[in-house]
């Protein structure tokens, strides 16, 4: 049997698609235990898994950003490890490195904090570009390479990488080339007025975030079932004339005026993936436009440069994304 065959073969620890579509989304409801008014966000983080990609979060400090994580991967049963990146972080504090073993007299592998199903990142652009660039490798090829040998990385795996909107003091912005490697770009805003009551009143009443189990969060999903759905997620009818609008979507974001760069074909690709995956989780097993117009934002607006001009007027990649939305002819 050939690669591509095992690749397109049953996975024989995956679950039933239906019953994993279920699990998948009673994790919304799993999460909501200890974080208020996330649903959203956690949706593209199961999206984002289902489709083997990468998310970069962002949302100013104090909105439970690492705790939407240690939530979401208690509720998968996936193990998860964090990552404060600072600037005197190096690569082999992420990857792993070669240690000496005095009782073999030989150098050994240590792994990482890679070496896990979920890697949260947290402010990642407050290290380096070398130690950024460490997490390339294992974000594409979903391995590390250390003294030339390749180490594969779990199945599943993902980075969920934060950043903050507003503090850029000591920072060291993620080059285009990084920001394109990220499956869709998460914003996570302020609670509204009764869901940050509600949080209040939870902390009132003892909630502690360092306890999930007291909170009653339990495991809901398995990597069987994000197995079984990705494999689901695949096989997603996506019609010649909706591929046709992906496309003109990326080539219209390519031709406006306000950008330095448009949405690159990897782009047009992730935005695929994504509608595929939202489609999946609401039951159908074809991609329709809204879909399409649905994923676009998140998918696609961390691809867009502004030029200096457009940023200084006020414009933002979003209003472009959202006019190259309302101009290109949606299929009927």
């Amino acid at each position: 049997m050939t690669d591509l065959d095992k690749s397109q073969s049953p996975d024989p620890d995956a679950a039933h698609p239906e019953a994993a579509r279920e699990a998948l989304q009673r994790v919304r409801s799993e999460v909501a235990k200890s974080v208020v008014g996330q649903d959203a966000a956690v949706t593209a983080i199961v999206i984002a898994l289902l489709a083997r990609g990468h998310v970069l979060l962002e949302g100013v400090p104090g909105v439970a950003k690492t705790l939407l994580i240690r939530t979401l991967a208690a509720s998968l049963a996936i193990d998860s490890k964090r990552v404060q990146f600072t600037p005197d972080l190096m690569p082999g504090d992420i990857t792993g490195s070669l240690v000496f073993d005095s009782r073999s007299s030989d150098f050994i592998f240590r792994p990482g904090p890679v070496f896990t199903n979920l890697l949260l990142a947290d402010e990642i652009n407050r290290t380096p570009p070398k130690t950024q660039s460490s997490l390339l490798e294992a974000m594409e090829e979903r391995q590390v390479s250390i003294d030339g040998t390749p180490r594969a990385l779990p199945n599943p795996f993902m980075v969920a990488a934060t950043q903050n909107p507003v503090e850029y003091e000591g920072t060291y912005p993620l080059p285009e080339a990084q920001l394109d490697r990220f499956m869709m770009k998460i914003s996570i805003p302020l609670p509204e007025r009764d869901d940050e009551v509600q949080v209040l009143r939870r902390h009132a009443e003892g909630f502690d975030p360092k306890d999930l189990r007291a909170a009653g969060v339990r495991a809901v999903a398995s990597p069987a079932d994000l197995t079984a759905g990705a494999q689901a997620v695949r096989t997603v009818e996506v019609r010649p004339d909706v591929l046709a609008y992906i496309v003109d979507l990326a080539r219209a974001t390519r031709h406006s005026p306000s950008l330095s760069l448009g949405v690159s074909p990897r782009g047009a690709t992730a935005l695929l993936s994504t509608a595929r995956g939202w489609a999946w989780l609401n039951g159908r097993n074809f991609v329709t436009p809204d879909d399409v117009q649905t994923m676009a934002v998140p998918t696609l607006s961390h691809r867009l440069a502004l030029r200096p001009e457009a940023e200084l007027e006020g414009v933002t990649t979003e209003n472009v994304l959202r006019s190259a939305i309302g101009a290109v002819p949606v299929p009927r």
